[in-house]
C-alpha cells in the first residue's frame, strides 16, 4: 500500500474542513428539518414565525458555510503552490550545483592535465556558478516585489531612457550570439515609475525573443508609442510562438511553454512573472498576442504621466 506525504499545513486545512463541516453543516441541517417541520405543521403564528426565523438562519448559516469552505480552499492552494514553488526551486538549483560538483570533484582529482582543458573547465563551472546565481536573484526579486518588500520609486521616467537600459543590458547578454533590436521611438513619453524596474521587465521581454527565436533569422523590434492617457511598449519577435492555451499560464513563476521546453533551450520560468509583477506594481498591464509559429507580441501599458 502506497503512502502520500501530506505537508502539515495541507494536514491543517484538511482538518479546518472538516471541522467547518461538523460545527455548521450539521446543526444546520438539522435546524432546516425543524423549521421545515414548524411551518407545515402551522397551528398558530407562534411556529410560523419560529420556522421562518429558522429557516433565515439555517440560510444565512449555510451561506458563511459556503463562504468559509471558499477560503479555506484557497488557503489550500496556496499552500500547494507553496510546496510546488518549493520543489521547483530546489528541481531548478539541483541541475547547476550537480555541474557545478562534478567540475570540482574533477579538478581536485586532477583529471585534467591539460592546461587548456582545465582553463575550459574552469571557465564552465564559472557558468555554472553565474547560472545558479541569477536563478536565485531572480528568486529573490521577484519574492521582493510579490511580498511589497520592493520599494519602487514614483518619479518621472523617460521611456527613451528605459529602452536605451533594456537595449544595453540585452546587447550585454547576448554577445555570443548578437541579432539587433529594431527601435522606433515615437517621441518622448513619460511616465511615473522606477526606471530600473521597467527596465529589467523590457530586459526579460527582449531576452526571450531572443531566445525563443531562430538563431539564423532573428527580427526582433521594440516600439514606443503613446495616447492621451497611456502610453505603450510593443516587443515582437518571429519565434516560436505561443499556443492560447498556455498565454496565460507562462506568467506563472516556473512555467514555460511545451513547445519551449521542447526546444531545450535553457530557462527557468521566471521572466515572464517578474514581468507581470512590474507592471501589476506600477498599475499598469501585460498583453500577449502570438500564435504558434508566427512569434509573440508583448504590449506592456503605463499610464502617462499627467500634464498641468
Amino acid at each position: 500500500m502506497a503512502f502520500r506525504f501530506r505537508t502539515p499545513a495541507s494536514v491543517l486545512l484538511r482538518r479546518a474542513q472538516l471541522t467547518l463541516m461538523l460545527a455548521t453543516l450539521v446543526p444546520t441541517v438539522l435546524m432546516l428539518a425543524v423549521g421545515i417541520v414548524m411551518l407545515a405543521v402551522g397551528g398558530g403564528s407562534f411556529n410560523v414565525v419560529a420556522g421562518a426565523l429558522t429557516l433565515a438562519f439555517c440560510t444565512t448559516s449555510l451561506t458563511g458555510y459556503i463562504l468559509g469552505s471558499i477560503f479555506v480552499s484557497r488557503g489550500a492552494s496556496l499552500a500547494r503552490v507553496q510546496n510546488d514553488f518549493v520543489s521547483t526551486v530546489s528541481h531548478e538549483l539541483r541541475t547547476p550545483l550537480t555541474s557545478i560538483r562534478m567540475f570540482i570533484e574533477t579538478l581536485q582529482a586532477d583529471r585534467i592535465e591539460d592546461p587548456v582543458e582545465r582553463r575550459k573547465c574552469l571557465d564552465l563551472l564559472q557558468q555554472e556558478v553565474g547560472r545558479l546565481e541569477g536563478l536565485v536573484d531572480r528568486v529573490i526579486e521577484l519574492s521582493r516585489i510579490e511580498t511589497g518588500r520592493r520599494a519602487f520609486e514614483e518619479k518621472p521616467v523617460q521611456l527613451d531612457d528605459v529602452v536605451r537600459d533594456a537595449v544595453a543590458a540585452y546587447e550585454a547578454s547576448t554577445l555570443t550570439e548578437p541579432a539587433p533590436v529594431e527601435v522606433q521611438l515615437d517621441e518622448s513619453v513619460t511616465v511615473i515609475g522606477d526606471r530600473s524596474a521597467l527596465g529589467l521587465a523590457l530586459t526579460n521581454l527582449l531576452l526571450n525573443a531572443w531566445k525563443y527565436s531562430d538563431p539564423t533569422d532573428r527580427k526582433i523590434s521594440l516600439k514606443v508609442s503613446a495616447s492621451d492617457r497611456e502610453a505603450e511598449i510593443v516587443v515582437k519577435d518571429n519565434g516560436i510562438g505561443i499556443p492560447w492555451d498556455e498565454q496565460r499560464m507562462i506568467f506563472e513563476q516556473f512555467e514555460r511553454g511545451r513547445a519551449a521546453v521542447d526546444s531545450r533551450r535553457s530557462g527557468t520560468g521566471l521572466g515572464l512573472a517578474i514581468v507581470r509583477a512590474v507592471m501589476n506594481a506600477h498599475r499598469g498591464r501585460v498583453e500577449l498576442r502570438s500564435r504558434v509559429g508566427q512569434g509573440a507580441e508583448f504590449r506592456l501599458r503605463l499610464k502617462r504621466e499627467r500634464t498641468p
